[in-house]
């Protein structure tokens, strides 16, 4: 199994702001928002409160959810001022100022109440962070019974040829620089074992993380009590 090797936790310089932003992510936010709303079925989840979007980058998420339905209302947090700078226009051009907020808060001590939040969802924020389970135990801490958590985010791969593999397969068109984002979030990514790990220390049924695609996990349960 390949060591992880952290990268930088925030992406906040222009440049890499956009490359992220520019990367074409149109199918796995479709994705993610559609087996978000299946999971909230599945587990007889309202989504009817406030729903918390952990690391929301350019808000690509949430306006994929929220162009979906009127009844939406999200807030994405990030701690990147560049990423927050391009959300706020996409947000603006999709006419759903109304739907989502953006507000610049850091993942590892969120700044809101015990139980506040009907939903709390995350895609790609928690390889970014040195210590990941700190942010998983915050997205829980937040979440109220009842509530839905949906993290998703990349796997880390074995070897060197599969996450060569990856690249190519995912990257293979993508500038350099995007090509370099991607190779070094696969290393700094975890394993399946390491995230049951840290969700079965919150009282979470660790089979409740499951690998999803060749490249992510997800973690999706309903907060009992």
């Amino acid at each position: 199994m390949l060591p992880r090797v952290l990268e930088p936790e925030v992406m906040d310089s222009p440049e890499e702001a956009l490359a992220y932003d520019t990367m074409d992510h149109t199918e796995v936010n479709r994705l993610f928002v559609d087996d978000l709303l299946q999971a909230a079925r599945r587990f007889d989840v309202s989504l009817d409160g406030i729903i918390l979007d952990v690391g929301t980058g350019t808000a690509q998420i949430p306006v994929e959810l929220c162009s979906r339905s009127p009844d939406y209302r999200v807030l994405g947090i990030d701690l990147a001022a560049a990423m927050l700078d391009l959300g706020q226009a996409r947000v603006d051009a999709a006419g759903l100022r109304d739907q989502i907020q953006l507000q610049q808060h850091d993942a590892k001590s969120l700044p809101f109440d015990d139980g506040q939040f009907a939903c709390v969802m995350s895609n790609s924020i928690v390889h970014h962070i040195p210590e990941p389970a700190v942010v998983l135990k915050q997205m829980w801490r937040v979440l109220r019974p009842g509530g839905l958590v949906f993290v998703r985010d990349l796997m880390r791969p074995g070897d060197e040829a599969t996450l060569d593999r990856l690249v190519e397969t995912y990257a293979g068109d993508a500038e350099p620089l995007q090509q370099a984002m991607f190779r070094a979030s696969l290393h700094a990514a975890l394993t399946v074992p390491e995230v049951r790990q840290m969700v079965a220390r919150l009282g979470c049924p660790a089979e409740t993380v499951q690998a999803t695609s060749d490249r992510h996990w997800t973690w999706a349960a309903r907060k009992e009590n």
